[in-house]
């Protein structure tokens, strides 16, 4: 279950993403204006923001620019003006979407689940620990045996995609699909091979060695498994 957050001043339209946001299982947090947004952000207590450009207290884009500095959190920006400048300014504030009203709410409902699938889910329950390695998804930052380990921002894609389908193969095509992000950065198949094999090298030893290839298909994670 997500925590959403929904900041929007209509008070039947709040009301109503937060009803279809409740039947689809997350937990929805309504706030009419930034006022009432602020303590909810700056506790980090969400796991994704609506957020409408225009409200009573404020511009929806500068509050976006404020809390990048402290909030870290996927946002989608709401807003009446279907304008191609505004749509590129909040992007380029790092927006995870753009939806103008009005709009079909089944439609809001799956793109608000494409944006939780790709960050990775919500921000519960982010520490897991498996063998030697403690790997915190908040923070991002791994441990073995105690130690910090340094993953590049790929290494640590690769880990999550593995975790999180622990036991699953996983083909190179999908590895390649999931490691693709919203600004368009994508791996080859060659930097694929090497990340895979730097991660490898940093996370394993002769007691654990959590990827396991399959020849013909890809990888999969095999946890504590000692192979």
């Amino acid at each position: 279950m997500s925590k959403i957050l929904v900041v929007e001043d209509d008070e039947m339209l709040n009301a109503g993403i937060c009803f279809n946001l409740q039947k689809a299982g997350h937990e929805p947090i309504p706030a009419n204006d930034l006022t009432s947004a602020q303590p909810f952000i700056k506790k980090q207590a969400v796991d994704l923001i609506l957020l409408d450009v225009n409200l009573p207290d404020g511009n929806g884009f500068e509050f976006a620019r404020k809390i990048k500095s402290y909030n870290r959190k996927p946002f989608i920006f709401i807003t009446a003006h279907e304008l191609d400048d505004e749509m590129i300014k909040g992007f380029e504030l790092g927006a995870d979407d753009y939806i103008t009203k009005p709009f079909n709410i089944k439609v809001v409902m799956q793109r608000i689940q494409a944006v939780l699938r790709r960050v990775g889910g919500t921000s519960h329950d982010t520490a897991f620990t498996c063998g030697n390695l403690t790997i915190d998804f908040e923070t991002h930052t791994v441990k073995k045996s105690g130690e910090n380990l340094s993953l590049t921002p790929t290494e640590f894609k690769l880990l999550y995609v593995f975790v999180k389908n622990s036991g699953m193969a996983l083909t190179r095509s999908l590895l390649l699909e999931k490691l693709w992000d919203n600004e368009g950065n994508f791996v080859d198949e060659h930097t694929l091979t090497i990340n895979i094999s730097r991660l490898r090298s940093k996370i394993s030893d002769e007691t654990y060695h959590y990827i396991k290839t399959i020849y013909g298909m890809g990888y999969q994670w095999i946890g504590d498994a000692h192979e």
